[in-house]
């Protein structure tokens, strides 16, 4: 198997020379089944857990994995007592069986793999694909299509076989769509190269293995009319169209029918096409946490619908203001950009003030960024209001955009349906990935995703990861007392962490005082733009008028639960009254529905935060 270095390669001329693995280097597989060898021998590893603790190690890349997050791939939901016991153990073993090349070594709450002396086998194959892609783009085929070889030559059998289903389900369908967009950026470098006959029998067996996948038959088509095949390659158009109608009820996609029209037409290949948007906010730099959130996420957008009738794979985050939805949506689509090639827009559905945006304003923005430039100019009049047959057609121009497109919508912060009704891409192979504090009913609920508070573990790894692992780990009581005063918001975790990495030589402990006096608690959770009680001031414009004056006077409720009665009585409602305002609230993520009591009365409970927020805002006099 080839390998290159996992850190330090060089990408220049000599690019394209793929290395084998070095005499006496420890070398590790995740591209088929788990496991290392020394010196070209294999390194005894014993036990689906052992191989899947490595396996999670080595995806990190160096990075922190915490317990939580180990805990995770070993057990799922449901770990046992002894979880971390356990995770002890195997560390252990592994510390010992793969000796001094590699270092394991405990931080903060996880552990991490220290692998710059070793080989692994997904680290190369991912160099591979990178330089492969950028010769490709580059009109260099040869060079590109040797370089993609070579990345498909580090697979050894599907990725990840002897790891938990756990783990399984959260890394293999990326690892599988990384694999299958190197396969077909490979036969398009030899397609350019007028490979084609050669390249028929290896089309002919994936098509037969993937008969719904479009790309590979339409380069099937191609290389079949380069053969002067036509017939076969109209009899392979066919046959798509039929299955494609069949299984899953659509039509050829943009790149099938373009296929099939060139050899109709005996058209040569055309221009390439254009490289894809990825518009997408940045990554987090720490981000931490949300392991399984953000696997579920990863399965709903890249697995297809099992039923045909579903023409759209949607997701949706929910949660309470500042508990970190748009990073999560942002990691996650960045992590799926390769298996939408059409690219991924990202629109913002508020303005920075908290006021929705029209949606013709929306709509201008994504088109403009799918390349439609100057679609928002021509339907907004001079006061900048969209007129609603402005309105009517960019919603027939995005549809049209969007039919046969392989795209990722991420729309963030909507606030209703009305809001997402138009902005639904129309074709089935796309995907939509929502964040919202509520639950828009065009998202189905078993495609819901909610975030909770973060657990003390992941809190503190957060913290870790801004301030620095040496400096919490001096001081694990403060640490503590800070995590318990931000109580799990991600918002408040960063906005502390901020501070304390602006001001190196002062303890957390002191901080951590300050959070401690509930009277300066909102004032120090703010740092430069980043401001918790801004934000929860800014989701109090969002309820109705009558529920925003509510607010303050329910904080008499004090932690909870506490009943709608109870709501009523102190704040002189009626009881049906108080219910509405406290569902209305629930919609909006400023309070938690708690399970029923025992005379079937709704509970409810404030997070500990927004209640701090509601006792230190002005009351208002109630509208009756």
């Amino acid at each position: 198997m080839a390998f290159l270095p996992a850190e330090g390669a060089a990408e220049g001329a000599d690019a394209g020379a793929v290395e084998t693995e070095a005499p006496g280097v420890l070398a590790f597989r995740l591209l088929g089944p788990v496991s290392a060898t020394r010196e070209g021998a294999p390194v005894p590893l014993s036990g689906t857990k052992i191989h899947t603790v490595l396996a999670v190690l080595l995806l990190a890349r160096g990075a922190l994995v915490a317990d939580s997050r180990l805990s995770a791939a070993l057990w799922g939901d449901a770990p046992p007592p002894t979880s971390n016991a356990q995770i002890y153990t195997y560390v252990s073993r592994l510390r010992k069986t793969l000796g001094n090349r590699v270092e394991i070594f405990r931080k903060g709450p996880g552990y991490v793999l220290d692998v710059r002396a070793a080989e692994v086998d997904l680290f190369s194959f991912e160099r591979l694909d990178r330089l492969g892609r950028r010769a490709l783009e580059e009109g260099r085929h040869e060079e590109a299509g040797r370089l993609l070889g070579g990345a498909l030559d580090c697979w050894s059998g599907h990725a990840l076989e002897n790891v938990t289903e756990h783990l399984l389900q959260f890394e293999r369908p990326r690892l599988e769509f990384l694999r299958a967009q190197a396969l077909e950026r490979r036969i398009e470098a030899d397609l350019s190269l007028g490979r084609h006959r050669s390249l028929v029998p290896e089309l002919l067996s994936l098509v037969a293995r993937f008969p719904m996948d479009e790309n590979l038959r339409a380069h099937l088509i191609t290389a079949l009319h380069r053969s002067d095949r036509q017939a076969e390659a109209v009899q392979v158009y066919g046959e798509g169209r039929r299955i494609l109608d069949e299984q899953l009820g659509v039509v050829p996609g943009r790149r099938l029918s373009t296929a099939y029209l060139r050899m109709l037409r005996g058209e040569g290949p055309g221009l390439p096409p254009r490289r894809p948007p990825v518009l997408l906010p940045a990554r987090a730099a720490a981000f931490t946490g949300r392991t399984a959130e953000a696997a579920r996420l990863r399965s709903l957008l890249l697995s297809r619908p099992s039923d045909p009738a579903a023409r759209l794979r949607a997701a949706l985050v929910t949660g309470m203001p500042g508990s970190g939805k748009t990073a999560l949506a942002a990691e996650v689509a960045h992590g799926c950009a390769e298996a939408f090639p059409d690219g991924v827009v990202h629109a913002e559905l508020h303005d920075a003030d908290g006021a929705a945006r029209p949606p013709g304003a929306v709509l201008g923005d994504i088109l403009a960024a799918l390349g439609e430039a100057g679609s928002a100019e021509r339907t907004t009049d001079r006061n900048g209001l969209t007129t609603r047959h402005g309105l009517n057609e960019l919603v027939g121009r995005y549809r049209a955009r969007t039919a046969d497109a392989r795209l990722l919508v991420v729309l963030d912060d909507a606030s209703s349906d009305v809001q997402l009704t138009g902005l639904l891409p129309a074709g089935p192979d796309s995907a939509l990935l929502v964040t919202s504090r509520g639950r828009p009913a065009c998202v189905p609920a078993v495609h819901t995703v909610g975030l909770g508070p973060l657990g003390d573990e992941d809190a503190a790894a957060l913290l870790a990861e801004t301030v620095g692992a040496e400096r919490t780990g001096a001081e694990p009581g403060a640490v503590r007392d800070l995590v318990r005063h931000c109580a799990g918001l991600p918002l408040a975790l960063r906005i502390a962490a901020a501070r304390l990495a602006a001001r190196p030589h002062r303890t957390i402990a002191r901080f951590a005082d300050r959070l401690a006096d509930p009277r300066t608690r909102l004032a120090a959770l703010s740092y430069g733009r980043l401001d918790l009680a801004r934000t929860l001031g800014r989701a109090l414009t969002r309820l109705s008028p009558a529920t925003a004056a509510l607010v303050p006077w329910l904080a008499a409720v004090g932690p909870g639960p506490f009943t709608a009665r109870l709501a009523g009585e102190l704040t002189g409602l009626t009881e049906a009254q108080a219910e509405h305002a406290l569902e209305e609230l629930v919609d909006g993520s400023l309070l938690l529905a708690e399970p029923d009591g025992h005379l079937g009365e709704g509970r409810y409970r404030f997070h500990s935060l927004v209640l701090l927020y509601a006792d230190t805002t002005p009351r208002r006099e109630l509208p009756r």
